[in-house]
């Protein structure tokens, strides 16, 4: 289908472009939102008559947009999850979670702004697009971690994924004695070194 923007859409075009896109997106999305129009010579001709005032309104919004997009940008939150000893959450972190980690903040976002390339599964630290305007994108920081302690370790630039990972591996390998190869088989090593050290320290 062939339709007119009535503002910028990322990887489409901008306000009066006519763009061709699949029947599905125009209905169920670009047009009930109000985003675009059927591109008719009718409505061709609507879109001129309310060029200028459509241009105007869409730069006061942009402006506004990048007002309070100084205040979001860099917005930092931590959402405490359940996970595995992997870090693999039991669940994921959505775009409403986002949004209303923001809200908590006190930024006036919806969960229509947020653009999630996927959903976040495991615990970390994840950078977050937030569209406030077709033309004004920030970047806010989701911490996803089992606790606050966590969340403060990952925040310090830790990864709590491989500590954990390590931990399990000390626990299952335990205590190994380092072998000398010098020695036969059940030979004891030498003490006397370690004795001569205990009589230095003793004197």
């Amino acid at each position: 289908m062939q339709i007119i923007l009535l503002e910028r859409i990322e990887k489409l075009g901008t306000i009066g472009d006519v763009v061709t896109v699949k029947d599905g997106y125009a209905r169920n999305f670009l047009l009930p939102n109000k985003k675009a129009l059927r591109a008719n010579e009718g409505n061709r001709k609507v879109f001129e008559a309310n060029r200028e005032r459509l241009e105007t309104e869409n730069a006061q919004r942009r402006d506004e947009a990048a007002k309070s997009g100084a205040t979001v940008d860099g917005a930092e939150f931590v959402l405490i999850r359940a996970s595995s000893n992997s870090g693999q959450l039991y669940g994921s972190v959505s775009v409403r979670d986002v949004a209303d980690a923001l809200k908590a903040l006190g930024h006036n976002v919806n969960k229509a702004q947020i653009i999630l390339e996927r959903p976040i599964k495991t615990i970390g630290l994840f950078d977050v697009r937030v569209a406030l305007h077709p033309e004004v994108q920030v970047t806010v920081k989701a911490n996803v971690a089992r606790s606050d302690d966590e969340a403060e370790l990952q925040r310090q630039g830790v990864d709590v994924i491989g500590q954990i990972a390590e931990d399990d591996r000390s626990e299952t390998e335990g205590f190994t004695e380092a072998l000398d190869p010098s020695l036969e088989p059940g030979e004891l090593p030498p003490v006397e070194d370690a004795e001569a050290g205990d009589e230095a320290t003793e004197g």
